[in-house]
């Protein structure tokens, strides 16, 4: 393996987005997503023996790939993939020739939904190169969790941004449908995948039982290992959620749980991460609020709550960090999840936490131990929980200092990337 002196293993990933380094590169703003891929990365390449290339798909690019040279990684951008062009000879033809550049061993693809993924998987089998796909979430499962408790005028109707955008709740569905028969096709066409979780494992053998499935924990992003949550420098009887512009994410039942608290806490906020509905202060504020966005606005404004409810802005690395550690409760309430990766980065902070109980997520605590978990349609029983955790100092620190245990030891970086490069050899070696 290697064709390059000194070099054991030559591997290159394909992500979503240009990671941190490259943005630098190409004098791009950074993004605020993606932030545990820099971390990984960095650890991979600085190992003795490997070669660590990162390939992305990249909107300002027409044809052809360009080659960014990092301190320890090589990235390569490439034009985006439409769902089209992902199998035409076009797209294979740049993507061949980036394996040629490389010449990798093996290449390591994560997430499943989009063209790039396919269109990969497809140049990697031309060339006889071995390949492995992380399961991130899988949107053919996902799809059918879409719509969770919205009421049917809200699915089918339209707002201004959704008419002009041809893209209301059942449209976005539907794209979940067909990016989902994209990811069929790739993960059929591969014969290994990396996941973590029950849920992943048994979707990805359903989907494909040929293919053989290795588990590997999850590295978080760097930040997130450094602090630890104390009940001494909170705001009491606040929620924080990371994620809240989709309904799979569930901010529709958390706002539902909220009127409920407020009758034990009537001082309880609730924090959420992402742009405010509610804002208008300018016409194209209201011309750009979605179906989704409407509905968590009515819920504001017919609980009367939105005087209890700030919604954060899109946040950063630290300044997520700062909010977690600020809250009294962290509060995962999906429709749907692989595995939350703000669950796990509460967790390992030690900021007490409540799960509703679905996908990946329900191997991820000991109900009554590190946390509660609740029936996902059931935002009573949300309530109930933080109103607990609320009234019970004794209990959050209980929960903390055990979610924060079992959390450094899932998420040992060093562990991980021992696990990862096991999982490289034992590919490479078949």
């Amino acid at each position: 393996m290697g064709s390059v002196k000194g070099i054991i293993m030559n591997v290159l990933w394909l992500v979503n987005t240009a990671l941190p380094e490259a943005s630098q590169l190409m004098h791009e703003k950074t993004s605020p997503f993606g932030g545990w891929f820099a971390s990984a990365s960095l650890r991979l390449a600085e190992r003795e023996g490997i070669r660590l290339s990162i390939s992305f798909p990249h909107n300002g690019l027409k044809k052809d790939v360009r080659l960014l040279r990092g301190t320890n990684v090589d990235y390569y951008a490439f034009p985006p993939v439409t769902r089209k062009d992902s199998q035409q000879n076009a797209v294979i033809k740049y993507l061949r020739s980036l394996l040629d550049a490389v010449k990798p061993d093996i290449v390591h693809v994560f997430g499943t939904e989009f063209a790039h993924t396919l269109a990969m998987v497809n140049a990697c089998n031309e060339q006889n190169i071995k390949t492995v796909i992380s399961i991130q979430g899988l949107v053919s499962v996902i799809a059918q969790h879409y719509l969770t408790g919205l009421p049917t005028t809200v699915q089918n109707r339209f707002t201004a941004r959704d008419f002009i955008r041809q893209d209301n709740l059942r449209q976005q569905q539907r794209k979940f449908v067909n990016r989902g028969l994209l990811e069929i096709e790739a993960l059929r066409k591969v014969k290994h995948v990396i996941g973590r979780t029950t849920w992943d494992k048994a979707c990805t053998s359903q989907i494909n039982p040929e293919a053989q499935y290795h588990f590997c924990n999850e590295t978080l992003r760097d930040e997130f290992y450094q602090h630890k949550w104390d009940i001494g420098k909170i705001e009491k009887q606040s929620i924080f959620i990371s994620q809240g512009y989709y309904p799979i994410k569930g901010l529709h039942y958390m706002l539902e749980a909220m009127p409920l608290i407020l009758m034990r806490y009537p001082n309880a906020k609730l924090y959420v991460s992402g742009p405010n509905p509610l804002r208008s202060d300018y016409l194209l504020d209201r011309v750009k609020l979605d179906s989704y966005g409407k509905y968590i606005k009515q819920i504001l404004r017919r609980f009367d709550i939105a005087n209890n409810v700030i919604f954060t802005g899109i946040l950063d690395e630290q300044q997520m960090c700062k909010r977690y550690l600020k809250s009294n409760l962290f509060v995962s309430p999906s429709m749907v999840e692989n595995e939350s990766n703000s669950l796990s980065e509460a967790k390992i902070m030690g900021v007490p936490c409540v799960a509703s109980y679905v996908g990946g997520v329900a191997g991820r605590i000991e109900h009554g131990q590190d946390g509660f978990y609740y029936q996902h349609d059931a935002p009573y029983m949300l309530a109930h929980y933080a109103c607990e955790i609320f009234g019970n100092d004794e209990l959050a620190l209980h929960f903390s200092s055990r979610a924060r245990e079992k959390g450094m030891l899932r998420h040992d970086a060093e562990a991980n990337l021992k696990t990862l490069l096991n999982i490289y050899n034992q590919i490479c070696n078949q």
